[in-house]
């Protein structure tokens, strides 16, 4: 499979990038398109995204490779999370609107209020590198659904998908200029679309840094605002938990897309009874995992997506020796031979590309830079403690607050914990299950808003109250 050239998605067409397109994209949205989409029926909104879903299902593999190929993640990821999920945020925004309620009341005899709720208007959508048709779609599926229309803006760094996504969209019949897709920098095309007068929300998922300055721009404006952003989560394991299972979940948690995912857990927090025992099998089963060719199906880490975030993951590593912590596995970039692509094609030479070692450290006291600053690798710090109150002070105690784990086999206490830490979704003797009807967002750095079902509903429309005397 050879990447195609990316191009410009605007009304319905591929056009070659200029400019001009990042202002070009909105016409489409705010005229005729969002007129006709806001009042189309739910119904046939449902019908084009299942078939969207469906599209998406059919060429699976061409998806899962242009994701691998691009971000750096084993195929196997891609094949069985990444692309499966995206198919079914399409499929589950479809279906549930077609469920949606309305409230009424009635004033003593007097009067009839009722609640209508409608399309917000034109959203901006911005999705980062690391999850990028999953993270896309998350936003594109619930916007669509709710009637309004969109200009997307895709990673710089891994966009292929958003560009098979829009072939796909136009093979299921979605309108012209319903969705549109504009390719750049976050500097060019991200800011045309945030500070851009006629778009009424934007929703973003990366950075804290970009995300705040986002949010200074749409301020002036009142312009709606959704904002995932940032994580040093905290994955806190007591002595009574299911030890292996604990264990194994946290290889996961810890690893999993080379620890470019913003729900990892990269601050391990272990009762001290059992602190010991827990290093020896967590670095026993990290050197089972294979760092290797993204397309080979037995890869458990692929690349990391770029030259620039391996340095900065490097520098971290680096600054936890400076800070007197102890690298206890890994630590260090890994020479893989593969076939590397050029443009999207591939080439006859082989690459040592951009592999990092999954990096557990200790020594590290909660304070230290390299436990309260995100770093979005293969790297994470393991940290003893004494008491509840202790590791909810050093889980709670970071500027950022999007998730935690805790692993007990006391409901109670677990429970206890989950209540009073800091953040906006904590699992309990598990990861990563999500429930798309639950709100997902996070606290302090972390972002602004909610997502999911009807907290998008929400976020993409407005409710209007209407009284009607009897």
């Amino acid at each position: 499979m050879v990447l195609a050239k990316l191009e410009n998605y605007i009304n319905g067409t591929f056009q070659a990038p200029s400019s001009q397109n990042y202002i070009e994209s909105y016409n489409p949205a705010i005229g005729k398109a969002f007129l006709g989409w806001s009042t189309t029926k739910r119904s046939l909104r449902s019908e084009i995204m299942l078939k969207i879903a469906h599209l998406i299902e059919e060429k699976l593999e061409d998806f899962a490779v242009a994701e691998s190929r691009d971000q750096g993640k084993p195929i196997k990821l891609a094949r069985e999370v990444d692309i499966p999920r995206a198919v079914y945020n399409f499929k589950f925004f479809a279906t549930y609107i077609l469920h949606l309620e309305s409230k009424a009341t009635e004033i003593d005899g007097i009067a009839t209020n009722y609640v209508q709720r409608t399309p917000v208007g034109v959203a901006a959508l911005i999705s980062p590198w690391n999850l990028p048709l999953y993270l896309l779609t998350w936003k594109i599926a619930p916007a669509i659904a709710y009637g309004c229309t969109c200009v997307c803006k895709p990673s710089e760094f891994t966009s292929h998908t958003a560009y098979l996504l829009c072939k796909v969209m136009s093979q299921a019949g979605l309108p012209a200029g319903v969705v549109n897709m504009v390719f750049g920098n976050g500097v060019n095309a991200g800011e045309a679309l945030v500070n851009h007068p006629n778009v009424d929300v934007v929703s973003f998922t990366g950075g804290t840094l970009t995300g705040s300055r986002i949010a200074s721009n749409c301020a002036p404006k009142f312009k709606k605002v959704s904002l995932e952003l940032g994580g040093k989560n905290a994955n806190i394991i007591f002595a009574d938990c299911n030890f292996e299972e604990a264990v194994n979940t946290t290889v996961r948690s810890s690893f999993s897309n080379q620890g470019e995912i913003c729900l990892c857990g990269s601050r391990i927090f272990v009762e001290e009874s059992i602190y010991e025992k827990f290093i020896e099998s967590f670095i026993e089963k990290t050197k089972k995992l294979k760092v290797g060719d993204p397309s080979d199906a037995s890869t458990n880490l692929g690349a990391i997506v770029s030259k620039e975030h391996l340095e900065k993951i490097q520098f971290y590593v680096d600054l936890a020796k400076q800070e007197g912590g102890k690298i206890v596995h890994g630590g260090e970039r890994i020479t893989v031979s593969c076939k590397s692509f050029i443009n999207g094609k591939e080439t006859d030479e082989t690459t040592n590309g951009w592999y990092f070692s999954p990096t557990i450290i200790t020594g590290l006291s909660p304070s230290h830079r390299v436990c309260q600053e995100e770093i979005f690798g293969p790297v994470v710090t393991v940290v003893p403690f004494k008491t509840e109150e202790e590791v909810l002070e050093y889980a709670n105690g970071t500027e950022y607050g999007l998730s935690s784990s805790v692993w007990s086999e006391n409901g109670r206490k677990a429970k206890r914990i989950a209540e009073k830490l800091q953040v906006g979704t904590v699992w309990i003797n598990c990861w990563m299950i999500r429930d798309l009807n639950m709100p997902f967002g996070g606290v302090k750095a972390s972002g602004l808003g909610r997502e999911g079902s009807a907290y998008s509903l929400e976020f993409f429309s407005e409710e209007k109250t209407i009284c009607m005397a009897n």
